[in-house]
């Protein structure tokens, strides 16, 4: 086991991330841990500032290509409930048997997310006709809907968003942003007329996720999950994981493929351009606050948070020195951060009455990407002195200090992706056995911390026993294949299919 060092201002060794990880999420004032239901923490105005702008990343995605927010209800009746555990509970009897769902038949069994889900069953004091419960997530209320807008062709394709509490009894070991039981949950939902036009929508999330992944400066894995981790309903389900610093990966987007199996339970159809009825095709694409727990997990160090720019609530943070002294300084302090305002910079002044060490170290918690000191000396100069979360000190011109400070920001956005993709590409190393079956004891070999990339084209009982030979997980099918041919490593059959074996969240 690793030596650790001793704490920093309360902040255990980022080496030690089991411990870290916890701590800093409360320490640089994200949210507040103790609220007395496990797995519901209370955002704090600087997480929820950091969790907004993603949501605005997302939100901005999503009106480019199309869609249209909307916010259904919280509460589901339980008899919509049954209809898509009916559904569910087909489709995976139809999976396990290898024949198309519209051949089964089969008695109701409890599946999807019935256990997992909050229930109401009183209206005050009156018990409830049908119980309720908590929305896990909103296929159920919205197809429902969906069913009563979609008439004709000319209604396709239909595009929606929403971000909005989902609640799942997670049984589980919470972990703040990573496994909790209210869950801040972005969702998108689209219906069209054929399977092509859902494929479109399957290719325009991809491309969506990585834009998104790219401002938060995190490198990521792209399966198509195994059928074991496919979501019930769907006829595939793609996920983008990240790889935490300890070597565990994290999922963080998911979007699945549904083709015409939901359509066909909730009865949305359409009229084409012909006067035929036809079902629709849906696709749905989620994230949630896991992409915040992959920001801090990967960028944050020893010293505390290290902010991606597009999501800092204060990119840049002015700290009046020797005020006192000198009263043209905060005058100056105030115009400088509102040109930085204007000019699209987040910045704030930290004008509170303590030792100027105090407010660097408290930033530097926080993650802010720049800090600006600014006294007399510099008002005499014209310039001050730019400090990078990332490191270094850089002289700036008042002059022209919002144009500079951009490219600052943009600098400190590339370093942290060149640091994470160092940390990424560190993490990931070739499985050593070429054949799993020739190996008796490999899990002696078997590293902590470590993705393995392998060549696998197996079963379903291939990929059973590669986890239990290993104690890992299969991912799934990257979208990213061998230039070449490479054997199996539990059949030996070639195949160019890239996979990765890990821990996960």
């Amino acid at each position: 086991m690793a030596k650790h060092s001793k704490a920093k201002r309360g902040i255990p060794p980022k080496s030690d991330f089991n411990t870290w990880y916890p701590a800093i999420v409360e320490i640089a004032d994200l949210v507040d841990k103790r609220y007395p239901i496990k797995g519901m923490d209370v955002w704090k105005p600087y997480g929820l500032t950091a969790m907004g702008l993603i949501d605005q990343l997302a939100r901005e995605e999503m009106l480019r290509t199309g869609h249209n927010e909307y916010r259904f209800p919280l509460l589901v009746p339980e008899d919509l409930l049954d209809k898509e555990n009916k559904l569910v509970s087909k489709l995976k009897a139809a999976r396990k048997a290898g024949v198309e769902p519209s051949e089964l038949r089969i008695d109701e069994e409890e599946s999807g997310f019935k256990k997992e889900v909050y229930w109401v069953t009183h209206g005050g004091e009156n018990k409830l006709e049908t119980p309720m419960f908590l929305r896990p997530t909103s296929e159920t209320p919205m197809y429902t809907m969906f069913s009563l807008w979609v008439r004709s062709h000319a209604d396709l394709p239909l595009k929606t968003f929403q971000i909005v509490n989902t609640f799942r009894y997670e049984t589980k070991q919470t972990r703040s942003f990573i496994r909790v039981r209210e869950i801040h949950f972005f969702e998108a939902h689209t219906v069209h007329a054929d399977q092509n036009g859902a494929d479109m929508q399957i290719q325009e999330d991809a491309e969506m996720v990585q834009r998104i992944m790219h401002e938060l400066c995190l490198p990521s894995l792209v399966s198509k999950r195994p059928i074991w981790d496919t979501f019930p309903g769907a006829w595939f389900t793609k996920a983008a994981d990240v790889v935490m610093p300890n070597g565990r990966t994290l999922q963080v987007a998911t979007y699945h493929h549904y083709r015409d199996q939901w359509a066909d339970a909730f009865d949305l159809s359409y009229e084409d351009a012909n006067g035929e009825m036809k079902m629709c095709h849906q696709t749905t694409f989620g994230m949630s606050e896991r992409l915040l727990g992959a920001v801090v997990g990967m960028h944050g160090d020893d010293k505390g948070l290290v902010m991606p720019p597009s999501i800092a609530p204060f990119q840049v943070v002015i700290m009046p020195v020797a005020s006192h002294s000198d009263e043209n300084v905060i005058p100056a302090v105030e115009s400088l951060a509102a040109d930085l305002n204007s000019s699209g910079i987040r910045a704030t002044v930290d004008k509170r009455d303590v030792r100027p060490g105090v407010k660097h170290y408290d930033w530097e918690i926080k993650g802010a990407p720049i800090r600006v000191e600014l006294g007399p000396r510099d008002l005499k100069s014209s310039n001050c002195i730019a400090t990078l979360r990332t490191g270094g000190k850089v002289e700036v011109d008042l002059a022209g200090a919002s144009s500079r400070i951009k490219e600052l920001l943009s600098e400190v956005s590339e370093e942290l992706r060149s640091r994470a993709n160092t940390v990424f590409s560190s993490l990931i190393k070739k499985f050593p056995e070429e054949n799993l079956s020739s190996s008796i004891s490999i899990i002696d070999t078997i590293e902590d911390g470590v993705v393995y990339e392998i060549a696998f084209e197996g079963s379903d009982s291939n990929a059973e026993f590669l986890e239990k030979k290993t104690g890992l997980t299969l991912l799934g099918v990257s979208d990213q294949e061998f230039p070449k041919k490479r054997p199996c490593i539990v059949t030996g059959k070639l195949t160019v299919n890239r996979c990765y074996i890990a821990r996960m969240y």
